[in-house]
């Protein structure tokens, strides 16, 4: 069991967490994966020139659940229902959802969940399987976050349940809490860990068979081999000698089709390609993750007859292969498939993926801005809709005339997917849980005091006084809501949320999780800095931030909470009369 949980349908509760003070210049903000909220210079300097401005909604604003979503890739008329769908995850790493800094962003389990679910119909059998870490997004747990992380990776174990997941390659983050834990999440999940070295409480497995119903009644066997990373400091092994041991075993069990999942990086995983061309597939992961950084899908590819499968990072997008089989198999005998998927017209698909999410991020901030036509938003959505289609007809070749084929395409994870309600309650139960524990955990933590001479934060009220304007204009930004849209969502005490929902977090004279007075939400003294000196000698210009830098705002605005922002272009949702714009 992983310390302090059960796994039954109660949510536990989470035992207290040791208080202790983080280490000076230990980041503390994170977001739903994990955002690091004090950057170095440099790092701003990059960012600032690559993104673009959007006031946090909160870590994802609330939605009705749907129970039914778009199913995703649908089988052409000409073409029966695939045999087996198989939805793919590379490098998970505890992303439960994303942040709601903008609407419609790539990501979230729910999604996912319930885009599974509804598109299992189309399909003989689906199963999930993933490469990479799964659980955590650090090789290692942060002491006083350690609970929290524990009880995500619990949550993520529990969906993954609901979801059939037959199987996953561990990277080195999954070892995080130990074999034990990893053991007890694998449970959790129901699924094999296919690793070099299984913890002893896990469902380990060298190769994982799955049947599912054949063509003319004969089931077909399907074999996940594959290779997870060991322990850190533990001795490496071979990954082609661990996965030439795992072929061999699912052959010698009569397995039809052959899958390797292989936590090793995209290099080797297509040395391993060419080194077995049985395998069907080689589902790529990274060996281990420790940023926050979202990735991009790249082309898909076959090393000889071999496909290699990779997803984005952070369930932005998940790899689905349809297998067509046609023909009877006999034990034992491997099928092979012919490309149905138009990997040749990768490039075309890349290019078409690029302009749709980037006309995504456009819309959703269209959606937001006054003066936006709605003539012209609706010609935006179609023109979206027609990019969506012409990618779609990329991924409808034709299948050929005789034999078994696939069909690989990369999904992504959006908001229109809709959401399940038993997963939405298993979201629910983990904010509840969490929430209920930093906020007794964490009660006494106190921010530290201001070193002499320095100032120290004083609170909206007071900036009012003299700035009546500005904080009349402040008031109608969803700067002046954001901590309420934690505290509606169970989210304010915790810590993936609350660093960019108040003021001072973490600072000498500022906030911590619990201790938030007078510092709720997005305030003056987030970007020009403490007040207090300020306040006492007015006519002192260097006691405050006049003009701060629109590169301040990407210590929240970054990924995994924005997909594109440009901190210069929408610095203008936070000015207005008396507050950088002159009053009328």
């Amino acid at each position: 069991m992983t310390k302090g949980f059960r796994f039954d349908e109660a949510r536990p509760k989470l035992p207290l967490a040791g208080a202790a003070r983080p280490k000076a210049g230990a980041p503390w903000g994170r977001g739903s994966s994990r955002a690091v909220h004090r950057l170095t210079p440099a790092l701003v300097a990059i960012l600032a020139g690559a993104f673009g401005l959007a006031s946090c909604e909160g870590c994802r604003s609330a939605s009705p659940s749907r129970s039914v979503a778009a199913a995703g890739p649908t089988p052409r008329s000409d073409a029966p229902p695939p045999t087996v769908r198989l939805f793919f995850i590379s490098d998970l790493a505890g992303a439960l959802e994303p942040c709601g800094c903008t609407k419609d962003q790539l990501g979230g389990l729910d999604h996912f969940g319930a885009w599974v679910q509804s598109s299992r119909a189309l399909a003989g059998a689906a199963f999930v399987a993933s490469a990479g870490p799964l659980f955590f997004m650090d090789p290692s747990l942060v002491p006083d976050r350690a609970e929290q992380d524990r009880e995500k990776a619990t949550t993520i174990a529990r969906v993954l349940r609901r979801l059939d997941l037959a199987a996953f390659a561990p990277g080195s983050n999954d070892w995080a809490d130990g074999p034990d834990a990893l053991g007890s999440l694998a449970n959790a999940a129901g699924a094999a860990v296919i690793a070099a070295e299984s913890p002893a409480q896990a469902p380990g497995a060298s190769v994982v068979i799955r049947e599912v119903k054949g063509t003319a009644g004969v089931p077909l066997r399907l074999a996940f081999v594959g290779y997870g990373q060991r322990r850190p400091g533990e001795a490496p092994t071979s990954a082609q000698e661990v996965i030439r041991a795992g072929i061999e075993e699912a052959k010698r069990l009569g397995s039809n089709v052959i899958i390797a999942l292989a936590a090793v990086g995209r290099g080797e995983a297509k040395r391993i390609a060419d080194a077995f061309p049985e395998l069907t597939a080689v589902v790529v992961g990274s060996a281990k993750s420790e940023s926050d950084t979202n990735t991009t899908v790249p082309q898909g590819e076959r090393v000889g007859d071999v496909l290699i499968v990779q997803a984005s990072n952070h369930l932005q997008t998940v790899a689905v292969v349809d297998l067509f089989v046609r023909e009877p198999v006999a034990d034992g005998r491997l099928v092979r498939f012919a490309d149905s998927a138009g990997l040749d017209r990768a490039q075309r698909r890349s290019d078409l993926t690029q302009r749709i999410d980037d006309l995504h991020v456009k819309i959703a901030a269209w959606e937001r801005r006054d003066g936006v036509s709605p003539s012209d938003l609706a010609a935006r959505r179609r023109d979206l809709a027609k990019l969506e289609a012409n990618r779609d007809a990329l991924d409808d070749a034709p299948p050929p005339k005789t034999g078994s084929f696939f069909r690989y395409t990369i999904k992504e994870i959006r908001d229109s997917l809709g959401k399940d309600p038993s997963i939405d309650a298993e979201f629910l139960a983990y904010y509840r849980s969490v929430n209920a524990h930093n906020r007794i955990a964490f009660a006494n933590r106190q921010p530290s005091p201001p070193a002499a001479g320095e100032a120290t934060y004083i609170g909206v009220e007071a900036c009012s006084t003299c700035h009546p304007q500005a904080r009349q204009f402040w008031n109608g930004t969803r700067h002046a809501h954001a901590y309420g849209s934690l505290s509606s969502q169970y989210k304010e005490f915790n810590l993936d949320c609350v660093a960019c929902h108040v003021t001072g977090y973490e600072r000498p004279g500022g906030s911590t999780v619990t201790h938030t007075e007078k510092l709720e939400n997005v305030q003056c003294e987030v970007c020009h800095g403490p007040g207090s000196k300020h306040a006492l000698n007015p006519s002192d210009k260097g006691a405050i931030v006049g003009a701060p830098q629109p590169s301040l705002c990407i210590g929240c605005h970054h990924p995994p909470h924005v997909e594109a922002f440009s901190p210069v272009e929408r610095m203008k949702d936070i000015l207005g009369p008396g507050h950088g714009l002159p009053v009328p």
